[in-house]
């Protein structure tokens, strides 16, 4: 029982983290709607079984650790935000850095993630297709829609 709860812990900060960097539009969203204590938990409960059962079989920590936050963070990956983000940076340098300079980099991208949502969605987003070229476009030109 220590094992788990000590598990649960420090998956629970894993999580966190993970989002904080690759999701923080979804950490907007909860704090606003759902809660991140509420989901985190949620997210940690939905995993506790299998950690239970690898840690009985006697596991190393970091594979379980890995294991299980894979599991956690599989339908947030790929990361939205950072799509825009690089997208931004690659496609758009000058407003990247005027928005970096201006600290509101995060919070234009976050925007730029919910003005994007249809386009993520009509291509079904996912680690299979991130790197398809019609995607890029389309986002492409949301973007410049969205900054001009």
């Amino acid at each position: 029982m220590e094992n788990d709860e000590a598990m649960h812990s420090v998956l629970k900060e894993k999580l966190l983290a993970f989002i904080t960097v690759n999701n923080p539009d979804l950490t907007e969203t909860l704090r606003t709607d759902y809660g991140i204590t509420t989901y985190l938990e949620d997210k940690l409960h939905s995993v506790m079984s299998l950690v239970s059962q690898l840690l009985t079989e006697g596991k190393p920590l970091y594979i379980i650790e890995e294991l299980a936050l894979n599991e956690m963070t599989a339908e947030l990956r790929p990361s939205r935000f950072n799509y825009i983000k690089e997208v931004l940076e690659t496609e758009f340098s000058s407003e990247y850095e005027r928005f970096s300079e201006a600290g509101v980099l995060t919070y234009e991208c976050i925007n730029l993630t919910a003005h994007c949502k249809e386009v993520f969605e009509s291509f079904e987003f996912n680690e299979e297709n991130e790197d398809n070229r019609f995607l890029k476009y389309a986002i492409i030109g949301k973007v410049h829609d969205y900054l001009n």
